[in-house]
């Protein structure tokens, strides 16, 4: 199983950048829409202008850095480990809001007319939010202090009422940040209802106007979040164009959308849309930039900025940052008087830290010696996209805060278990340590069945949830169960992803799976578990015909029914798996083609909201009944029937 190497250290050593908060002068707000009161417009310009944006997208609670391995190979270090070994390979620690708040302050401070901005889904995916509920989230963006930010689906995860609070915190201190979203009609009785979000906000710089029209992604919030109901989500294009057209009437000539649309969404948008300049998106998650980003591993998938034309065939820049606070976009526009883009550029930045440890032995880590430190330091800045940046003092004392907090909730009680129950791989195995190998004997593991079924249910959109046997590490035995207990049953940092499948597809990923440990030498933890899905396991047969008498029956809502070949499913699992790894070939392609839908949830984070229903229900974590189990028979390697209780071995 991947694991998403997260560094929770506090950053270390000499800024090579640094800088003070500079926020620029704050616009005036148009007037009123129906999602808000609005100031009066000002004073509207016709100049030619420059504008800086810098900006971020998708950070979902994640607050802390990251790390990435860099390879070292061919510097030449001196450092060895305890076996007299040299490193390959060098940690680097970045992102985080610690670094990104330093790095916003120091590029305001060197560029001017700035225009701060977040494109949506600041929270839900880690214990922070799990936790606090956006208050942390809130804590490090007022560092930044965005004049706009656009709300995303995850904004809505837990329904109007949790957005109102995000936002109550957001808006708690002199920052008063704009929460956008032209597309979004709050139902009567919702929370947001009065004052909360509003259409557009009015930035003013250098005496000219700029408009900012902030877009959520209509179809995805409502199916995949929680908003209340009755709050409707109206046309992406026919909105955006409603308040251009309001913004233009009104003498405002220079426009941005602040969009959680997706960065082919947008390119389509823009060329849809008359008199938009700017858009600045979010919630696909994309990686704009150049050959730096590629060397290094990361992918990029288009330029930064992409230019297109709109509807008039002006110009129109096209930016994303990426996601989880890896890094900031820095876009440079420059308008005609007559509104017109005639130059944009830019650079995404990741801040990195500038002190580096390696791995001296199984239990110990060393800081590299100065001549190390150089040679390092000299191979990372090479890149362009890579800024060293030490940490904002105040920021990284929140965070610290926050996350010293985070180990105390931690073994916070969410609901209790009534059974033992007993983890498993492939039926008969005998890798519990808690329950004997006759209680696995026929169906396999307990609580990997029922970690399918949480994923299942937390997904609303799931007709199926399929997880790989070796992605579940620990039994659970029966009494509090806490939240230290979910991350120990699933530590790794996956995510929770939707595919759209055939269910041919379906049988094709489930015999790939067991060919992996049965015919390939691959490990075990691939044997398939699932909720919603039932079968027949022959270990014996060929590949091809080791699952039989597949049945269906989505979100375990109704009756059993053979499972259609023809038909369309929708499965979530982990990301690890839905992308191929561990024999799950089949799901592959669909990933590859980008035929999925990543929630962004971390899966220990989706299991702890399982639990949560579960209490709220005042019911208990137990066995599922046989009927949901998704082996519902297996025949080993061997031949053995072991629904007859003789066999001894998988």
């Amino acid at each position: 199983m991947r694991l998403k190497k997260l560094a929770f250290a506090t950053l270390l050593g000499t800024a090579l950048i640094s800088g003070c908060s500079l926020d620029g002068d704050d616009g005036e707000r148009g007037p009123a829409g129906p999602q808000g009161e609005q100031g009066p417009a000002g004073e509207l310009g016709g100049r030619a202008i420059d504008l800086t944006i810098l900006h971020m997208n998708d950070h979902h609670s994640h607050i802390e850095s990251d790390s990435f391995d860099f390879d070292v190979s061919s510097l030449g270090l001196s450092a060895q480990n305890d076996a007299g070994e040299t490193p390959a390979e060098i940690s680097v620690n970045y992102g985080g809001f610690p670094m990104l708040v330093s790095l916003f302050n120091t590029l305001s401070n060197q560029s001017s007319n700035v225009i701060k901005l977040h494109a949506g889904d600041a929270v839900t995916g880690t214990l922070f939010y799990t936790l606090f509920k956006g208050v942390a989230d809130a804590a490090v963006m007022n560092q930044i202090c965005f004049d706009a930010f656009a709300l995303g689906n995850h904004e809505f995860d837990d329904g109007d009422s949790g957005l109102a609070y995000f936002l109550d915190v957001l808006n708690s201190t002199a920052c008063q940040t704009p929460a956008l979203a032209a597309n979004v009609s709050p139902a009567p009785t919702s929370a947001i209802n009065s004052g909360y979000i509003q259409p557009y906000t009015l930035v003013k710089r250098e005496g000219e106007t700029i408009g900012i029209i902030g877009i959520d992604i209509a179809g995805k919030t409502k199916n995949s979040s929680q908003p209340d109901d009755g709050t409707e989500f109206l046309d992406e294009a026919t909105t955006a164009q409603q308040y251009i057209d309001e913004l233009t009437a009104m003498g405002v000539n220079k426009i941005i959308l602040l969009t959680h649309y997706q960065y082919q969404s947008d390119l389509a948008l823009a060329a849809q849309l008359s008199g938009v300049d700017v858009i600045v998106g979010g919630d696909s998650h994309s990686l704009l930039g150049g050959d730096g980003f590629d060397a290094l591993g990361f992918n990029p998938v288009g330029d930064y900025p992409t230019q297109v034309s709109n509807k008039d065939g002006d110009p129109v820049c096209v930016v994303q940052a990426w996601e989880y606070a890896h890094l900031m976009g820095k876009l440079d526009v420059s308008f005609d008087e007559d509104g017109v883009v005639t130059s944009c550029a830019g650079q995404p930045y990741m801040p990195i830290s500038n002190q580096f440890a390696y791995s001296y032995s199984d239990s110990e880590t060393r800081p590299l010696d100065s001549g190390d430190n150089y040679l390092l330091t000299q191979a990372l800045t090479a890149y362009p996209e890579l800024v060293m940046t030490l940490p904002d003092a105040t920021t990284q004392a929140l965070v610290d805060d926050f996350a010293a907090e985070t180990e105390v909730l931690k073994q916070t009680v969410i609901g209790s278990v009534s059974d033992d129950l007993c983890l498993e791989r492939f039926p008969g195995q005998g890798r519990s340590s808690l329950c004997d190998v006759s209680a696995t004997s026929a169906m396999g593991s307990d609580i990997s069945n029922i970690v399918a079924k949480a994923f299942m249910t937390v997904t609303p959109t799931a007709d199926i949830g399929i997880q790989n046997g070796g992605g579940v590490r620990v039994d659970v035995a029966a009494g509090d169960f806490t939240i230290a207990d979910a991350y120990t049953l699933l530590p790794f940092s996956n995510t929770l992803v939707t595919l759209e499948m055939s269910g041919q597809q379906i049988v094709d990923v489930l015999e790939d799976a067991l060919s992996n440990a049965l015919d390939n030498g691959g490990s075990t933890g691939s044997y398939p578990y699932a909720s919603g899905l039932r079968y027949a396991v022959d270990a014996s047969a060929a590949k091809g015909s080791r699952i039989s008498n597949i049945e269906v029956n989505p979100r375990v809502a109704g009756s059993w029914s053979t499972l259609d070949l023809a038909a369309t499913y929708t499965v979530v699992t982990n990301d690890f798996i839905a992308s191929g790894q561990d024999g799950y070939d089949a799901f592959g392609p669909i990933y590859d083609a980008g035929n999925f839908v990543d929630t962004f949830t971390e899966y220990a984070q989706g299991f702890v909201s399982f639990m949560e229903r579960l209490s709220d229900d005042g019911a208990a974590l137990g066995k599922l009944p046989a009927s949901e189990y998704s082996t519902q028979s297996y025949i080993g390697r061997d031949g053995c029937d072991h629904s007859s209780g003789s066999c001894s071995g998988y």
